[in-house]
């Protein structure tokens, strides 16, 4: 990468650079973190395809990002309100020049950190179209939805030219460009593509549960670098905001599984401690760099109860947001910004120096209003934007993103793929035979007739049936 001023390394804290580069790599983990976690919410036969989505979107976005969504997301030099310029393209002009947004650390350090919130944001989108996509028009999808949804709104929050940043809207890591926008295009996937076959009639559970705790564990490590290195320096608030993200992380988690105990035949569970965790990490992030410890108890309990009543609206208005993404990250990161236009208190924003009017605690009640307009404005962009996206797509030969029936009821790890989650024979239930309900046996490439005959004829028990 060459810079207009590659030999000034006056500007650069070596601390600052390095905690930089260790959050980019920690916000990277969470790539595959979501992958894991969406694989385990899926169904068997969809876990491998879930994992490599979230990686083809990290790859493409990464390309595009280098191409020009860096410069378009976040250019310092443009003056519009909407968009930057092309200042930045193929990164030519990144180097040791400090962006204004980080003035302690090169650009190229800066470019990569945000780099890696690009490429998580229509990975978590794409669970909005579980176990129906395919994969070859995701390539593209990812390419063009980060241009035109994406890099607009991040340059709305983040770049010293955008309108939201300039009406004085508080986003400290991403409530609008990463959570709100994914969860509006998540559901715009869910309506556009259309139910899962079998949607009302079967059960879909999660079929690996270890997967679920695994990829939670991923992006709660991630998001300390997330919310942490959004500081982009290594100091006193860059701690405070790891520490009001794991806080209430765990409040979230907590509220999610107390609600669901009473709510669900008093048991505990671990998809919903986790699924809890996960709103709580979101509802946390705008407000992450900008509130104490003890309202980040309230964020996580407010985003964690919030989320889980959110994950009924999908029944109530019959719309198939396979991996509730809507839920947790549309209505978590709505939850999250809200929070931030009461809570946000100029002491936590002055541990680096920042000066900010504060929040309702602060008796600056407009930020409240900046707050909800930021919220919708960003939420319109990325629901309109991305259906239009996705309607042209479906009339375009070779990019329709919806699978096709027997390849849904297939699964798209064998349909798309080619390739087995695990090795060994499963049942999953995707359709009904003799009254019996069965589906393909896709796994270890055993025919399903051929099974199910010799089942029949050397047991008196019933097949293994996922569910049973």
């Amino acid at each position: 990468m060459a810079g207009d001023d590659i030999t000034d390394t006056s500007h650069i804290n070596s601390g600052d650079t390095a905690w930089i580069l260790v959050s980019a790599a920690l916000v990277f983990i969470m790539s595959p973190g979501v992958g894991y976690f969406y694989s385990g919410m899926a169904r068997s036969k969809n876990a491998v395809s879930m994992v490599f989505l979230c990686m083809i979107a990290m790859s493409v976005v990464s390309v595009q990002w280098m191409i020009w969504g860096y410069s378009l997301a976040l250019s310092d030099t443009a003056t519009n309100p909407f968009i930057g310029n092309l200042k930045y393209g193929l990164l030519l002009n990144v180097g040791n020049t400090a962006h204004v947004n980080a003035p302690s650390i090169p650009g190229s350090v800066y470019a990569i950190f945000q780099c890696m919130f690009a490429a998580l944001t229509p990975a978590l989108a794409l669970g909005g179209a579980a176990e129906r996509v395919r994969v070859f028009p995701v390539i593209l999808f990812c390419f063009i939805w980060s241009t035109l949804v994406y890099d607009p709104i991040a340059y709305w929050s983040w770049a010293p030219s955008g309108w939201m940043a300039k009406m004085g809207e508080l986003d400290y890591a991403g409530g609008t460009p990463v959570h709100i926008a994914s969860g509006f295009a998540a559901l715009a996937f869910s309506i556009v593509l259309g139910k899962r076959k079998g949607y009302g009639q079967e059960k879909f559970e999660p079929h690996n549960y270890l997967n679920i705790i695994l990829g939670t564990s991923l992006l709660w490590f991630g998001w300390l670098g997330f919310n942490g290195g959004s500081a982009v320096a290594s100091n006193g608030r860059a701690g405070m905001a790891a520490a009001v993200t794991h806080i209430a992380a765990c409040m979230g988690g907590l509220s999610w599984s107390v609600v669901a105990y009473f709510r669900n035949g008093y048991k505990f569970s671990s998809f919903h401690f986790c699924s809890g965790a996960v709103a709580g990490l979101v509802a946390i992030t705008p407000g992450s760099g900008y509130v104490s410890p003890w309202a980040a108890l309230i964020f996580g309990a407010v985003g964690g109860v919030a989320c889980h009543f959110a994950v009924d609206l999908k029944e109530k208005l019959r719309f198939d947001d396979a991996l509730d993404v809507f839920a947790v990250h549309g209505v978590g990161g709505i939850v999250g910004n809200l929070l931030t236009g009461i809570f946000a208190s100029k002491s936590v924003a002055a541990l680096n120096g920042a000066d900010i009017a504060g929040g309702w605690i602060d008796h600056h009640w407009k930020q409240f209003g900046f707050q909800l307009a930021g919220s919708c404005a960003g939420a319109a962009w990325s629901f309109v934007i991305t259906a239009i996206i996705l309607y042209i797509f479906n009339i375009i030969p070779g990019l329709r993103l919806r699978i096709h029936e027997d390849g849904e009821i297939t699964g798209t790890d064998i349909s798309e793929m080619g390739e087995h989650g695990y090795k060994f024979a499963t049942l999953e239930p995707v359709g009904t035979r003799d009254n019996m309900t069965l589906s393909a046996l896709e796994q270890g490439n055993i025919n399903l007739g051929s099974a199910i005959s010799t089942s029949t004829h050397t047991s008196t028990e019933k097949p293994a049936i996922a569910g049973q």
